[in-house]
């Protein structure tokens, strides 16, 4: 059975080196960039899965799913490809701050706890103990997340790419898509034949799109030559969320250099990433009504400005990187998608992940090949 992948983010990657595991499976991955060129590379890879007030149903399944995995998968894929992966398992302390609606914490901690799960309550003493890098008269305490994690979303996509790579799976990067070739399978549904490049033809039993940003021009033209009732099913409209932070770095480690978790307050991270440097970000900027969707340097300044608050000491580092990138969020629906194309027995879309991208990856991969494995059964 080949399969075609659309994307070569962290969904596309991670859903390639999943599927890679069924032996009797092929594997074409297509995407007209390098890898992790999208919104894989603006992402700082903090897994709030735990500390996150999503506790049934589809939002802390996959959650769940995905921090169970990356505990076996990391290590598997350092033995696979023979590169050391950085893997954050410091956890996540989020900041408690005066004047600000507090979700019931004690709830919460006794539901993850019934889950297999721990967290912990920290007062403001104890935050001060563990992170005394943390000086504000906005902070009355913490809640502390040993189970969740962070890591280089980039890095770990290249690696992702390697290990599926000693499997067999085909990259086809730098490849623009001139169409597809589609003809009429049962129960009224379209099964897509074939992905037509700039240079070649490839035949497919099916194909995951895990485009990003670029879900709904695919979408938009696997739907061509339909008819008119077909043309009017709504495909995943995906739109552009914008997010910018900044790398820096410090005279001296913050805190205790042997105890670095990521630290969250007001939806400001600082993520550390040794050597005395630490990701601080990032912003979200939604698009104007009319007019480019622009990083705004003011914004990137409340976010910075907030972080020094928080703590002080990152006023003495020094900017050494500042990038902006743009995050898929679907429209008028919860993110994210997975799920068949609307109209065909073989297209599967997963994609518009927003800013959970690299957390939700290994569950959304799960997902998708459980459904590839349902196609052959479908066919005429």
């Amino acid at each position: 059975m080949h399969i075609a992948i659309v994307g070569c983010g962290i969904i596309g990657a991670m859903a390639a080196y999943e599927l890679s595991q069924h032996s009797e499976f092929k594997i074409t991955v297509i995407d007209r960039q390098l890898p992790a060129q999208g919104a894989t590379q603006a992402a700082l890879g903090v897994l709030m899965g735990a500390i996150s007030q999503k506790v049934k149903g589809r939002a802390w399944n996959l959650r769940e799913t995905s921090l169970k995995r990356y505990e076996t998968l990391i290590p598997e894929l350092e033995a696979t490809a023979g590169e050391r992966i950085l893997f954050n398992r410091k956890g996540i302390v989020k900041l408690c701050l005066a004047g600000e609606e507090q979700p019931d914490w004690d709830s919460l901690v006794e539901i993850r706890r019934s889950q297999g799960w721990r967290l912990e309550r920290w007062s403001l003493a104890e935050l001060q103990q563990h992170c005394p890098q943390i000086i504000s008269s906005r902070v009355t305490g913490a809640i502390y997340s040993p189970n969740d994690r962070q890591l280089d979303p980039k890095a770990l996509t290249l690696t992702l790419v390697k290990a599926a790579q000693q499997r067999g799976v085909q990259f086809c990067f730098q490849t623009e898509i001139r169409g597809f070739v589609s003809s009429q399978a049962a129960a009224g549904l379209r099964s897509c034949e074939a992905i037509e490049t700039v240079q070649d033809r490839i035949a497919v039993d099916a194909i995951v799109v895990t485009a990003g940003l670029g879900t709904t021009p695919v979408l938009q033209s696997l739907r061509q030559g339909r008819s008119a009732d077909a043309a009017a099913e709504k495909i995943v409209d995906v739109r552009p969320v914008l997010g910018q932070a900044v790398r820096m770095r410090l005279p001296e480690p913050l805190g205790d250099p042997a105890f670095q978790p990521v630290v969250t307050g007001d939806d400001i991270h600082l993520v550390p990433l040794g050597d005395r440097e630490y990701w601080v970000g990032a912003t979200v900027e939604f698009p104007p009504e009319a007019g480019e969707l622009l990083p705004d340097a003011e914004r990137l300044q409340i976010v910075l400005n907030g972080a020094i608050e928080f703590c002080p000491a990152l006023a003495a580092g020094e900017i050494v990187q500042q990038w902006s990138g743009l995050r898929p969020r679907p429209q008028q629906r919860p993110a994210p998608v997975i799920e068949p194309m609307p109209g065909y027995r073989n297209v599967i879309v997963a994609t518009g992940h927003y800013r959970n991208g690299v957390l939700l990856a290994p569950a959304t991969a799960q997902i998708v090949r459980s459904m590839i494995e349902t196609i052959p059964a479908e066919k005429k």
